[in-house]
């Protein structure tokens, strides 16, 4: 199986919009070769609060359209800092039921953990994908709430009140052009054939 190697991308802990809650999807490549067999890609899920320094909580899932025959998996991993963690797994179809992430904050005991800033990773998923099309994956909303802040100063909370900015990418799956290529010279071929 192929890997995909995690894009290290310069600013990436601000990818956040400045002022609500918002999550941001950001895969390691827009383009995925499947022409030596399954490849696997890394999208990391960035949130900012809107509110305070650090994100403290939430919960969100994914859905798949398009091409979502061409995922053939999903797996989720937490970041370090969250403690307190459910997933709700793969759905099928691009599609990942919620996932429930958090951390304890007491003020003076348990401070916000590093890591969790405003503008930090979350966790990422990891998808494998085989065959050819193109994948639109949308965050979607969590309950009761998507994302929770704290302030690591007062101690107070506050989450995104069911105003939240979610984001979404594209994935296109493809063979390696030389890969395409046969398959195009296999057409003609066949093609030729019937005549």
């Amino acid at each position: 199986m192929k890997t995909i190697a995690l894009a290290a991308v310069a600013g990436m802990a601000t990818v956040a919009t400045a002022g609500g809650p918002s999550l941001t999807i950001v895969p390691s490549a827009m383009t995925v070769d499947t022409s030596g067999g399954a490849a696997t890609l890394t999208m990391t899920v960035y949130g900012d609060a809107g509110f305070g320094s650090h994100i403290l909580g939430g919960a969100f899932g994914v859905a798949g359209s398009g091409d979502t025959g061409v995922v053939q998996d999903m797996a989720w991993t937490a970041a370090d800092w969250s403690a307190f963690n459910t997933d709700g797994g793969y759905a099928g179809n691009g599609s990942y039921n919620a996932v429930v992430f958090g951390q304890l904050v007491i003020p003076g005991i348990f401070p916000p953990a590093p890591g969790s800033e405003n503008g930090s990773a979350i966790g990422s998923f990891q998808v494998t994908v085989d065959g050819m099309g193109m994948v639109d994956f949308q965050l979607t909303a969590g309950s009761p709430f998507t994302l929770e802040g704290v302030d690591d100063v007062t101690g107070a909370t506050q989450n995104d009140g069911g105003a939240v900015s979610l984001g979404s990418t594209s994935i296109n799956v493809v063979p390696a052009p030389s890969a395409m290529a046969l398959l195009g010279l296999g057409g003609l071929v066949a093609g030729r054939r019937r005549r």
